[in-house]
């Protein structure tokens, strides 16, 4: 007889346990289901239609991304500019002459050059693709462009 009370006793147990959990699990599926869903499978189809367009969303960025990244590159990034006098023993025009090199990423770009006298101002302009010039370049338009470049370098 105390065999059969233990028996029953665990019984009671077993089902206590299993009421828990189903109270347990009945809970837990009401926060699941606490949106617009009236059961599971709605729950699930919405989640999945989020997520859909989440991914749409990440595709759309990652193209914005790439656009940037190429219009960055080739944006001007760096830029610098050497006064010289291009007269030194004529005292003629002073620091009033002028080499500006205007640098993207990848080393294209341009070199203006001014050179500046009481009589006349001359303006050159001279591509740059490489860091270099199809056209001969003066030694200040060639420190411009150095100078450009470590800029570049610097802010990386």
């Amino acid at each position: 007889m105390t065999l059969e009370i233990y028996y029953l006793l665990a019984l009671i147990a077993i089902f206590l346990l299993l009421g828990f959990w189903l109270i347990r699990l009945e809970i837990k599926l009401k926060k699941l289901l606490a949106g617009k869903a009236k059961n599971l499978d709605e729950s699930l189809d919405i989640i999945v239609t989020k997520i859909k367009a989440l991914e749409g969303f990440q595709q759309q960025a990652e193209k914005h991304f790439d656009r940037l990244d190429f219009k960055a590159s080739r944006s001007i990034a760096g830029v610098e500019t050497i006064r010289f006098n291009p007269f030194k023993g004529v005292g003629e025009g002073g620091n009033q002459s002028f080499a500006t090199a205007f640098l993207n990423e990848n080393g294209d770009g341009v070199v203006i050059s001014s050179l500046y006298s009481r009589e006349h101002t001359s303006i050159f302009s001279k591509p740059i693709k490489d860091l270099a010039s199809t056209f001969e370049m003066s030694q200040e338009e060639r420190e411009a462009i150095r100078q450009a470049q470590k800029a570049l370098t610097d802010s990386k």
